[in-house]
């Protein structure tokens, strides 16, 4: 799907507040509240926009520690790798998973309430994961940008 002018600008209001109604996101954008629907309808249908979730603030929640986890593996056959990202999706202290081209095959992030809890989830899922030769953990001190949302500029831009 090709977008224009009038997606791009729905997209960057719903980034910001995924909740707006419908009338008022097609005044922001300029457009009558069936077309506003219909365009909507049609960004989601295309699977540019994925779901709606809302985000909740970690530090609130408890989880005050963002671990980084560099994961090599035994080896790279399709049967290590899948049963490695089976075993990572499983889990729900995984927050986010990458597989990355370098010294690691994978880069977690994983959130913590402090460091005995991440030592807890050390123990009950990260040494519990399938094919891992070696693991390194670096601490963030603080966050510095942590951003949800995607730049809504035309690429010819």
């Amino acid at each position: 799907m090709k977008l224009d002018r009038i997606d791009r600008k729905i997209l960057d209001v719903l980034q910001q507040d995924g909740r707006i109604a419908n009338a008022d996101l097609a005044e922001k954008v300029g457009l009558s509240a069936s077309a506003c629907l219909r365009r909507m309808r049609a960004l989601e249908e295309s699977g540019i926009i994925d779901r709606y979730v809302a985000l909740l603030d970690q530090r609130k929640l408890g989880r005050r520690m963002d671990v980084f986890v560099e994961i090599s593996l035994v080896g790279q056959s399709n049967e290590v790798l899948e049963d490695f990202e089976r075993a990572v999706t499983r889990s729900a202290e995984i927050m986010e998973c990458y597989l990355m081209a370098g010294d690691a095959d994978y880069m977690l992030r994983v959130t913590a309430a402090d460091p005995n809890d991440f030592e807890r989830i050390h123990r009950e899922h990260l040494a519990r994961l399938p094919g891992v030769l070696r693991m390194k953990s670096s601490f963030a001190i603080r966050p510095i940008v942590r951003k949800t949302a995607f730049p809504m500029r035309d690429p010819k831009d």
